[in-house]
């Protein structure tokens, strides 16, 4: 496959969770990162007026705003403190300019076990959301995550479900997002893929790294680090007519614990011999320190 340019990666803030957003601004200028994936809690802090100067006057682009979406709540007022909550997301997405606003749709109902109705739920609920998605110009992204988080974070667990959701809607307002880690396993991938073109709004990379730890969510690790192969993924994405920026997005408590600089050089080291390339694994293979240096 045709290897992805260094001009298309995005630094999701969460990889370096210990800055803040001046600070994850200033770390993408400081290693030509062209883009940057922000979180909500991150830009509230800052204040979203200082978020949007600061992003702009660094020249960079905001490829994804995280996160929208726990739409499950037990009663209706707890709906309807979550649709208000989505609408600020959005408000939010369009002032940054962001590519996608991120769903994380939302785990079982709480008491329920109905996987049925917490579907139904989510469906419901972004398509209240569209009318002003479409108003301000953002689209939204539903992630599909693996399906070891159905029960507490989203009952969308693979992207065919991620697709079939969205199909629902007008194309320019909802979406998928690909994020390797979530869905690396799934032998339908390479159709889904294709099944989604035109709606991919977002492309997110880390690597599915042994031995998983006792908190799962913290089981990812730089490109190249793990068993997941990114060459027919990245193949298919591209093949999907997907153009834009690719986020590197890392939960692992030693990529935290190196300084911020040192995980933004092995992102984009990693970033240019993986995903660059031919979409190989690094020097090191899955037994790579994620927070090493780069090799």
């Amino acid at each position: 496959m045709t290897g992805i340019g260094l001009d298309r990666l995005s630094l999701n803030q969460a990889t370096v969770k210990n800055a803040g957003l001046r600070e994850a601004v200033a770390l993408c200028r400081r290693h030509d990162i062209p883009a940057v994936g922000l979180w909500r809690d991150r830009v509230a802090e800052f204040g979203l007026d200082r978020a949007v100067a600061t992003v702009r006057a660094a020249g960079l682009h905001v490829s994804s705003l995280c996160r929208g979406g726990f739409f499950t709540r037990g009663d209706a007022e707890g709906r309807t403190a979550a649709r208000a909550e989505n609408l600020a997301a959005i408000r939010e997405a369009a002032a940054l300019g962001a590519d996608t606003l991120v769903l994380v749709c939302g785990g079982l109902v709480p008491g329920s076990r109905d996987l049925g109705l917490a579907r139904r739920i989510v469906a419901d609920a972004i398509g209240e959301l569209v009318p002003e998605a479409q108003r301000l110009g953002v689209r939204l992204g539903v992630e599909a995550l693996h399906p070891m988080f159905c029960a507490n974070r989203s009952v969308i667990a693979s992207l065919g479900e991620a697709v079939d959701l969205t199909l629902d809607f007008p194309a320019d307002a909802v979406g998928v997002v690909v994020d390797s880690y979530h869905v690396w396993w799934d032998a339908r991938l390479t159709d889904e893929i294709a099944r989604a073109a035109g709606r991919i709004v977002s492309y997110q990379v880390c690597d599915w790294v042994l031995p998983l730890p006792a908190d799962v969510h913290l089981g990812r690790g730089h490109v190249g680090d793990g068993v997941i192969d990114f060459g027919p993924i990245s193949a298919a994405v591209t093949a999907a007519g997907y153009d834009g920026y690719v986020e590197v997005e890392i939960f692992n408590a030693d990529v935290w614990a190196a300084s911020p600089d040192q995980t933004a050089a092995v992102v984009r080291e990693r970033f240019a011999a993986v995903l660059g390339g031919d979409g190989g694994r690094a020097d090191g293979g899955a037994g790579s320190e994620t927070g090493g240096s780069p090799p």
